[in-house]
């Protein structure tokens, strides 16, 4: 009789084919390319149950690692669901970091330190860092710690040592004191007997190159070696997989990569997608098993996510597809302006309610954090219940309290409760000891904090310097509650950050952050623009903050595109696709190609974190400093295969008008919308233009579309309202993309230039 089919293991059942081959393949190098939902964590730990049920290796020989100490969590329950216990014998399953560290403990002595040795959080770091900065002679407000971290902390990830620097890299700090800070700071750090997060690493490298039979131990120890989101590690990490596991580094172990090139998105931490890209060939005989194979989304939206990332060079290729349906085509919805855009999604969300959708499963997904406040503030209006994952809700991150705190004390003095947040944002040279002799005064003499301030900075109680930073803060604020009633709000507060010092505190930070909350307090700008004063606008945040206690369990989400990796919802929004906001104009600014390959990584993750639904807005106009400015819909948008796109418009014109925004096609609606005047700013309430904009007298038609323009050519200068004078380079139907003169390369529809002989 022959013989019956054996049933697969538990760990096998279910598997896909490539899924199979990928938990199965033990000979040689493997590059596991996998694709968003196509099971990858499920194949991974499909991988190490049959090592450990076939004997490939004993759990002591595994060596297993991820970035986030959730993922080693998930991992190692899957695990202990097939073999119990017995995983326990895994000591080196989990992050790049814990690994490390546990190496590194064995071998402490050979880098001067003891096994005992502390790990050093980031604010320790930051107060070693501060100390460093001012005993080199250095104003630490001008060189912040923070920014030393963060350059420190890249150059460790790029596996550089002090020795290392090159004169590019010791002039990005303290004009070129860069290398001798970083020096001081590892003495220091091995004076302490500690070392920081990326000396995890960057210790066992140079232990692995100073101490051969080190190294060739760790070789010999581990037959299996297993690396998740291989896309995410950096250069430091890639040279530590490469000591233990490539063949001309002496490794024999079998080294199975995990990732998705689609999916890089972390560069600004030290992400080097460059990594997977030559796998090939710095592990010759590498297999590539793709798992794209998708159980998350629908065919429409896997089809739109790969017809954008289509137009990456910088990958290595792969089509995903489902057996599910093909779904409802991603919609791509253009409106007026921000706040409608804010409106559409409230209004959405809600349909989705009454179809019985669960709120816990609709994201709404951006680019920057300050895109939040809009959607904020309209789902307080409505009483739609939403979370901010990955950060504070607008009105409650540091730098937006911090300006509030600055209006409360500059309309109401006796706000001691603001003053006291204030006082030393920036440092004013009050120290504790001059800060506690206020307070006293204060108690003592029954005055608020403002006012005891007024009397004691014309004393000599207190410091010269903290006397004379308490002077200059009490004169500005009884100078701003002096202009308060002649200033709009915005108007109000750029005095405010501007002398008080604080928007020049930040703008002096060179760390990442310091960016992101400079855009928060433009944002906060935009949001007080629709108040008629600043006590109006204080009661609206008061009555938002109030709102905010709710603790409903069914919430909305709204989360950056970068914290949403990983994650799935059944619906989700994206807003703000357009030029300048997404793809961002710093990132192209700052990173050319690249950063924008990495932008279309971005828009792929977003829209496949939708199961059912995917939806993207742009908006025709934003207000930015009180200025309606016209936008131009992302070029992402126009990437997007029509076959798996609905399009259509809140604007006059109906879908159309998108097209042409987007297509280069003809608008046969434009002449109704310039007939209606409606330009940049054109309120619908009110049926009146907010603005207009013009120039050398001359009204510009404005309305989003219309047929491409005759009169331009490559090489015809023209003349924008914002970027100013430049010279048009490339034209795609009614796209230009000009060189400014003094605002660099832009992408501008030609309704918004005009020639000189206009």
């Amino acid at each position: 009789m022959a013989s019956l089919p054996q049933p697969d293991p538990p760990w096998l059942e279910g598997l896909n084919p490539p899924q199979r081959a990928a938990a199965t393949t033990f000979a040689g190098p493997l590059l596991l390319l996998a694709g968003a939902g196509t099971g990858k964590t499920r194949a991974l730990t499909a991988r190490l149950a049959h090592i450990l049920a076939t004997r490939a290796a004993w759990p002591s020989q595994i060596l297993a690692v991820t970035f986030t100490n959730k993922a080693a969590r998930e991992m190692r329950e899957r695990l202990r669901a097939v073999f119990g216990d017995a995983i326990e014998g895994m000591p080196f399953l989990g992050t790049f970091h814990a690994t490390a560290a546990r190496m590194l403990r064995r071998h402490a002595g050979l880098v001067g330190l003891t096994a005992g040795f502390t790990i050093l959080d980031p604010d320790d770091v930051e107060r070693l860092l501060k100390r460093l900065i001012r005993e080199a002679g250095l104003d630490d407000r001008r060189w912040p710690p923070k920014m030393l971290a963060s350059l420190i902390d890249r150059f460790k990830n790029s596996g550089k040592l002090p020795k290392d620097l090159d004169a590019a890299d010791t002039r990005a700090f303290a004009d070129g004191r860069a290398g001798e800070l970083y020096a001081r700071y590892q003495a220091e750090l091995g004076r302490l007997d500690a070392c920081d997060f990326g000396d995890l690493l960057l210790h066992m490298l140079a232990i692995f190159r100073a101490h051969p039979d080190v190294k060739a131990d760790w070789q010999a120890r581990f037959r299996h070696i297993l690396v998740d989101e291989f896309q995410d590690t950096n250069a430091a990490q890639y040279q530590w997989l490469r000591a233990l596991a490539a063949p001309s580094e002496g490794g024999t172990a079998t080294l199975c990569c995990v990732g998705d090139d689609d999916q890089s998105i972390y560069s600004w931490r030290g992400a080097e997608i460059g990594n997977m890209l030559s796998f090939e060939r710095d592990f010759p005989g590498a297999q590539v098993i793709r798992l794209e194979q998708n159980y998350r989304s629908t065919g429409h939206i896997l089809g739109a996510a790969g017809g954008v990332i289509a137009r990456n060079r910088g990958r290595m290729g792969k089509t995903l597809w489902t057996e599910a349906h093909a779904g409802e085509p991603v919609a791509v919805i253009g409106v007026w302006d921000g706040p409608e855009e804010a409106r559409l999604v409230g209004e959405r969300i809600e349909r989705l309610q009454r179809e019985g959708a669960a709120l816990a499963d609709i994201a709404i997904l951006v680019r920057a954090q300050f895109q939040t406040r809009e959607f904020e503030d309209r789902f307080i209006q409505i009483g739609l219940p939403y979370r901010i994952v990955g950060g504070f809700r607008f009105y409650e991150r540091a730098e937006v309290r911090d300006a509030l705190a600055y209006l409360r004390a500059t309309l109401s003095p006796a706000d001691s409760l603001a003053f006291e947040r204030i006082i030393n944002a920036p440092r004013r040279g009050l120290g504790e000891k001059s800060l506690a002799r206020l307070a006293a005064f204060a108690r003592a003499s029954g005055l608020s904090l403002q006012a005891a301030a007024a009397q004691l900075a014309e004393t000599d109680e207190l410091p010269g310097a903290a006397r004379s930073g308490l002077r200059a803060l009490v004169a500005g604020l009884r100078r701003w509650r002096e202009l308060a009633p002649s200033l709009r709000p915005p108007a109000l507060l750029d005095h405010v950050l501007d002398e008080s010092g604080y928007r020049a505190m930040l703008e002096t930070d060179r760390s990442v952050e310091a960016q992101g909350r400079l855009e928060n307090l433009r944002e906060l700008a935009r949001a007080m623009e629709e108040w008629p004063d600043a006590e109006s606008f204080l009661e609206h945040v008061a009555l938002v903050m109030d709102n905010d206690r709710d603790d409903a369990s069914e919430k909305v989400t709204l989360m950056t595109l970068h914290a949403a990796k990983g994650l799935e919802f059944g619906h989700v929004f994206l807003p703000g696709w357009e030029e300048g906001v997404f793809p961002s104009q710093r990132a192209l600014d700052e990173g050319g190609e690249a950063s924008l390959e990495e932008e279309r990584r971005l828009a792929y993750v977003g829209i496949t974190r939708a199961r059912r639904r995917a939806t993207i807005l742009h908006a025709a106009n934003r207000r930015i400093y009180g200025q309606w400015t016209s936008s131009i819909p992302s070029r992402f948008i126009a990437e997007l295969p029509p076959a798996h796109v609905a399009a259509e418009t809140t604007m006059t014109g109906g879908a159309s008008l998108w097209r042409a925004a987007v297509m280069g096609e003809a608008d046969p609606f434009a002449h109704v919308a310039r007939a209606a005047g409606r330009g940049p700013g054109w309120s619908r309430a009110s049926g009146q233009p907010q603005h207009a904009r013009t120039v050398e007298g001359r009204v510009l038609a404005s309305a989003v579309g219309g047929a491409p323009r005759t009169d331009i050519a490559i090489g015809a200068r023209v003349f924008h309202q914002k970027f100013g004078s430049g010279t048009v380079t490339a034209k795609e139907g009614n796209k230009l993309e000009v060189a400014f003169d003094h605002a660099g390369a832009k992408m501008v529809l030609d309704s918004f230039v005009t020639t000189p002989s206009a």
